[in-house]
């Protein structure tokens, strides 16, 4: 018995000390979105108080365009995802993004729902305040669901539909982004908020990238600081807990009228290619353009490409 009591405290000792080590080696503090300011939120980027947040945006090229381009991330993302996109495509037209509430510089939400009824609500009140009365509206994964969530909602607003990746239908993944998954387990969803190694946030850009060489040090390092941004993580464990909630309006996707771009990466292990043809299916006047050796994140990944695609759906 003693032997037995002995050998459980020292595991007891043992567990207490790795997990010291951990936070010791992993564990980071918040960053204050005022240090992040400087390396993320460089001219062109304005802040705009809405819904209780400063939120985060760049409002470029032809402000005269009658029909901008409102360019909407992904989990985990930020407006930045797009700067490819949106270096070529401000020469010809307005474009708008924004980091979405949880992500980026913006943060959390102050009531913590992450529901996608709150992230259309958000949106139309954003682009209200923009003046923005009717646009072409693109979004990839999480990004994705809520633009087709908001052209049901508010149709009268959208002129075109873009879904790069975009979630929405069930699905099974065929491989999960590391902190995506410790995100919805409940023990350690609560370590991810201090315990946030750098080597995690690498791992699970490389699960949606297929060209690893492409997930540079400098990529690395924007997306981990800014998960960093204060409330950010706590905020990535709410959206996590958030879907298993989620209304399944996928079946309304069929009553969407305006031209859609349904553009895919062939190799998106996160979101299948089924889905794609899914929604190529249900949508009545859609197109589809698949991407080879393209992962999750066309714009990002394969930007020229997939730039390409989204050009010619422009001009139809």
């Amino acid at each position: 018995m003693k032997s037995l009591k002995k050998t459980i405290k020292a595991l007891i000792i043992g567990i207490g000390l790795l997990a010291i080590l951990i936070t010791v080696l992993y564990g980071y503090r918040d960053i204050p979105v005022n240090e992040l300011k400087a390396t993320y939120a460089a001219s062109p980027s304005v802040f705009i108080t809405l819904d209780g947040l400063d939120v985060h945006y760049r409002d470029e090229g032809t402000i005269s365009d009658s029909i901008p381009i409102v360019l909407i991330h992904g989990t985990g993302a930020s407006l930045h995802t797009f700067n490819d996109w949106t270096s070529a495509l401000k020469k010809e037209h307005r474009v708008v993004r924004m980091d979405l509430p949880a992500f980026g510089l913006t943060g959390p939400f102050p009531n913590r729902d992450y529901s996608i009824e709150h992230y259309v609500e958000f949106l139309e009140h954003f682009l209200k305040v923009k003046n923005i009365n009717n646009c072409i509206l693109a979004g990839n994964s999480l990004g994705g669901r809520i633009v087709w969530n908001f052209a049901l909602k508010y149709p009268e607003m959208v002129h075109k539909l873009v879904l790069i990746d975009a979630s929405g239908y069930p699905y099974e993944s065929k491989s999960i982004p590391i902190a995506f998954k410790l995100a919805g387990i409940p023990v350690l969803k609560k370590l991810l908020t201090f315990i946030t190694p750098q080597f995690m946030v690498k791992a699970s850009l490389e699960n949606v990238y297929v060209d690893k060489t492409k997930v540079t040090e400098k990529l690395v390092d924007r997306y981990f600081k800014l998960t960093l941004r204060a409330g950010n993580r706590q905020a990535l464990v709410d959206r996590m807990s958030a879907i298993s909630k989620e209304k399944n309006t996928y079946q309304q996707i069929n009553t969407i009228q305006q031209p859609t771009l349904v553009l895919w990466g062939e190799q998106d292990l996160l979101v299948p290619l089924s889905n794609a043809h899914q929604f190529h299916k249900d949508l009545p006047n859609s197109s589809l353009v698949i991407l080879k050796n393209v992962g999750h994140v066309p714009m990002e990944e394969s930007p020229i490409e997939s730039l390409a695609a989204f050009k010619a759906f422009l001009q139809k």
